[in-house]
């Protein structure tokens, strides 16, 4: 291609309105006029125009969507369908990143964080709760029960048991012997999609076109005693517009807070940005600000008002599951924008 075929390209990528950094760099390197077609049509993942449309992080999402899906599918309301959705995953002792058998602390503690938010802009949320299995619920409790929107620690506990639930210890055998195997080096270092690997976030659609959130996780394993990251943190770790769309991260919370992830990719979507699009750009300004990207995950899944999705990360490896009328619940791979070399 000469050289003002490309600074043709370049100049017609950046006149379309709300295409994203990294997607208008592979127009630039495909370098046709089909690569920017591309861009403005929807694939058949990112479409759903029936409602409802429910979507979630990680495999743990197959399950937690087929929850949800009991309430979305009877025409329930989306906020019914999130929390019933992500407590899936606070029960699973066998899933070590969320709930119960969750990793535990440095010092052997389990701690959980989450947050919820609805249609009418209430969130609520929990951070550095220890002994309840479904933080999720706490977190309602906090929305619709308290002028607040987040408590912490041993508030948030004294809050949980006066709202009825019951102290359970959460520290599993599994989770208690990799702890103890870890202490033996006590190294932090995270695994990319392994120990990053921390959190169930959901996002609904429902029948009435309302929107809603969930987000809920252990956070990362071996973390200092009291570090919270950014699922409970609304504007990271969960945003939500009902005029708009709505986003959640996963990954390293840190780099989510930093980037105030979930919420820059409500406002690109408020700017005409697709869900994908939105999704990459929010991606790209995380690698573009981190000094070492080549170290962290983290992965970004947005839907909108018309039921469109997308999904992003900044390696190989992150995936999340999507249900409804017009797809059946499976797996869908998000596209990466790093390679380790």
């Amino acid at each position: 291609m000469n050289q003002s075929r490309k600074q043709f390209l370049r100049k017609s990528v950046a006149g379309l309105a709300g295409i994203s950094a990294f997607t208008a760099a592979k127009v630039a390197a495909k370098g046709d006029s089909l690569a920017i077609n591309e861009l403005t049509q929807m694939s058949s993942h990112q479409v759903s125009s029936v409602k409802p449309v429910v979507i979630s992080t990680w495999i743990h999402g197959i399950l937690a969507n087929e929850e949800a899906w009991k309430v979305l599918g009877n025409g329930g309301t989306s906020l019914d369908a999130v929390e019933l959705g992500v407590k899936t995953a606070e029960a699973d002792p066998t899933n070590q990143s969320v709930g119960v058998g969750g990793f535990p602390d440095r010092e052997g503690r389990v701690t959980l964080d989450a947050c919820i938010m609805n249609h009418d802009q209430q969130c609520g949320s929990v951070a550095f709760l220890e002994h309840i299995v479904h933080p999720i619920s706490v977190a309602r409790k906090v929305m619709e029960e308290t002028p607040h929107v987040m408590l912490v620690g041993k508030g948030a506990l004294q809050f949980a048991e006066e709202q009825g639930f019951k102290r359970e210890n959460l520290l599993t055998e599994a989770s208690e012997k990799a702890w103890r195997k870890w202490l033996e080096d006590s190294r932090y270092a995270p695994v990319i999609n392994v120990e990053n690997h921390d959190t169930i976030g959901m996002l609904a659609l429902d029948e009435s076109g309302n929107l809603s959130g969930a987000c809920t996780t252990s956070g990362a394993a071996y973390k200092m005693h009291g570090r919270v990251g950014d699922s409970p943190i609304i504007g990271a770790g969960l945003y939500l517009d009902n005029d708009v769309g709505c986003a959640v991260a996963t990954g390293l919370g840190e780099a989510v807070i930093r980037s105030a992830g979930a919420s820059v990719a409500v406002e690109l979507m408020r700017q005409g940005y697709t869900p994908q699009q939105a999704c990459e750009e929010v991606v790209a300004r995380i690698i573009s600000k981190e000094k070492d990207p080549k170290s962290l995950q983290v992965g970004v899944i947005a839907l909108n008002k018309q039921g469109q999705v997308g999904g992003g990360a900044i390696h190989p490896g992150f995936n999340y599951a999507l249900l409804s009328k017009e797809h059946e619940n499976r797996m869908v791979d998000a596209p990466h924008l790093f390679e380790i070399k």
